[in-house]
């Protein structure tokens, strides 16, 4: 389930060619792109793109989940190599094209360069996971205010098997890689132990920061970004504030007041632009620590999983008013089914799990 794969052989499909007029858009990728998108049997067609987008909703709906990563579904739908390399194309100096935008040149200039960027394909893939962000977070944010205890147990479940998962496709061959792990659970688990205490607090500084850690997650099959969100407390807030923000956003449109709007939105703003910081430095960071030593990088990674089961075990135990055999085979159920989540995943994904090559 986790580490990035082996290039995938050629399929032998064809990148979509389709163009349709005016559609700047519908232009088939040369070079590498092109292999990437006849490997994954999406191009820059109206109607490729539309296919990104879905699964793009799949990839959120696991991002939103802690233990199932978006990075998982972008292998398991055949878009990973090329979400990774779109992702390390983006390039700011491409605004250097704003100022000859009133020119037929520079607009032409400036859509060579996004199409070699990839630029399409990240706009429908990102369109989709917001979406689903955007709709399972508020889903997710009610259940930890109806039922907390069983949420977070089947949180529990989640990340422990998720971990056991990971673990089981990693070999120790150093000690480094030991230290590797034992430093991975230690932090996690005093990050975690902070978050419980609510010692992290939910200033702009930590959002900002929590965004640019959380999205990295999406780069790496096995880590969640809403994981991250877990280890440092943030979940419960920031689902909170995200649906909040939408229903404000709605209430402004159709005639309503602003209410805190300007509030919420300066924390959505902060947590994005972290994560367009963490996309361009922190994710560049773990793909290059991946590349040097990758095993070791794996075991920290996994390691921070396990150190983090502190936090949903604290909030299970504190929830929890009374251990009636009720109350105990309720959350032993939850922890059941969001780990016999994860199993069922990883078994039918087996084939795709690529983190010890």
């Amino acid at each position: 389930m986790a580490g990035e794969p082996a290039h995938e052989p050629d399929r032998g499909e064809e990148a979509s060619g389709e163009s349709s007029d005016g559609d700047p858009t519908a232009r088939e990728p040369d070079g590498e792109h092109a292999g990437a998108a006849a490997a994954t049997g999406t191009g820059n067609s109206l109607r490729d793109l539309g296919t990104v987008y879905l699964k793009g909703t799949a990839m959120g709906a696991a991002d939103t989940i802690p233990g199932v990563s978006g990075g998982t579904i972008a292998l398991i739908t055949g878009i990973y190599e090329r979400f990774v390399r779109a992702l390390t194309r983006l390039d700011p100096r491409i605004l250097r094209h704003v100022p000859r935008l009133h020119r037929a040149e520079g607009r032409r200039d400036l859509l060579a360069d996004l199409r070699e960027m990839d630029f399409f394909f990240l706009v429908a893939l990102g369109l989709g996971v917001v979406t689903s962000v955007v709709t399972l977070s508020r889903v997710m944010h009610l259940a930890l205010e109806t039922a907390r205890a069983p949420t977070f147990a089947f949180f529990l479940g989640l990340i422990a098997a998720s971990a056991v998962v990971l673990y089981g496709e990693l070999n120790l061959e150093s000690a480094g890689q030991a230290v590797a792990g034992l430093g991975g659970f230690g932090l996690a688990f005093l990050l975690s132990g902070a978050a419980a205490e609510g010692l992290l607090g939910n200033g702009l500084p930590v959002i900002f920061a929590v965004g640019a850690v959380a999205v990295t997650a999406m780069v790496l099959p096995g880590i969640s970004g809403s994981f991250i969100l877990i280890l440092l407390g943030q979940y419960y807030y920031l689902t909170g504030v995200l649906g909040e923000f939408v229903d404000g956003v709605i209430a402004v449109v159709t005639g309503g007041a602003a209410g805190n709007l300007p509030s919420l939105a300066t924390v959505v703003v902060t947590f994005v632009a972290g994560a367009v910081v963490g996309l361009v430095s922190v994710a560049h960071l773990i793909r290059w620590a991946l590349d040097a030593y990758r095993t070791a990088t794996l075991v920290f990674l996994v390691s921070l999983m396990v150190g983090s089961l502190r936090l949903p075990v604290v909030e299970v135990t504190t929830n929890v008013d009374a251990w009636t055999p009720a109350a105990a085979g309720l959350i032993t159920l939850a922890v059941v089914v969001g780990a016999g989540a994860v199993l069922l995943l990883d078994y039918y994904t087996a084939d795709l799990s690529g983190m010890a090559n």
